[in-house]
């Protein structure tokens, strides 16, 4: 079990009980899924891109990423339906709090000009999206490979029902968020 599971079980949820007012620890809110994004929007025009990108992202995450399409075709960008635009994982269990561990710990504190994430990326759901400029954040990547910056977006899924109720749970977790929510 990874330390931050561990962590939640025992510290985390009586606190979050105490705090949000929950009786049944159940009803706790919790992480459900991590989903990392990279959008190549270049791809259409050279697919070695793509492959670059789902190389870095697998180094990432610890899994193959699956391959994003086109819904549909937009002449003024060039991309007709089903053309690959992006690449993604979606990580669960123990892979999702181990990734979640790095990002707080020591992906975040080597964002340059650091000053924590924006309390503004939920999305009313409890779920928290984050957008990242650069992949060479992560000790992963090696960046005499590197051919050219790639951001990413990395949204959090969680069982919470409202962002306060999400917010209060990714502040126990570590999540080191700016100016006050």
């Amino acid at each position: 079990m990874s330390r931050l599971k561990e962590k939640f079980n025992k510290e985390i949820i009586p606190e979050l009980q105490k705090d949000l007012g929950i009786e049944n620890k159940m009803a706790v809110p919790r992480l459900e899924k991590i989903v990392v994004n990279i959008g190549t929007g270049e791809a259409i025009q050279n697919i070695k891109i793509l492959d670059a990108a789902k190389q870095e992202l697998s180094q990432i995450t610890g899994q193959w990423p699956a391959v994003g399409r086109a819904r549909k075709s937009i002449a003024q960008f060039k991309l007709r339906q089903g053309h690959a635009i992006g690449c993604y994982t979606t990580l669960r269990g123990k892979r999702m709090y181990e990734f979640y561990d790095r990002l707080v710990n020591v992906v975040l504190p080597r964002v340059r000009d650091f000053r924590g994430v924006s309390p503004r990326g939920f999305d009313g759901r409890g779920n928290y999206t984050i957008g990242l400029k650069d992949q060479l954040v992560f000790p992963e990547i090696d960046y005499t490979k590197v051919d050219r910056s790639r951001g990413m977006n990395i949204t959090v899924v969680t069982s919470a029902r409202t962002d306060r109720e999400a917010h209060a749970l990714m502040k126990k977790l570590g999540m080191p968020f700016g100016e006050a929510y």
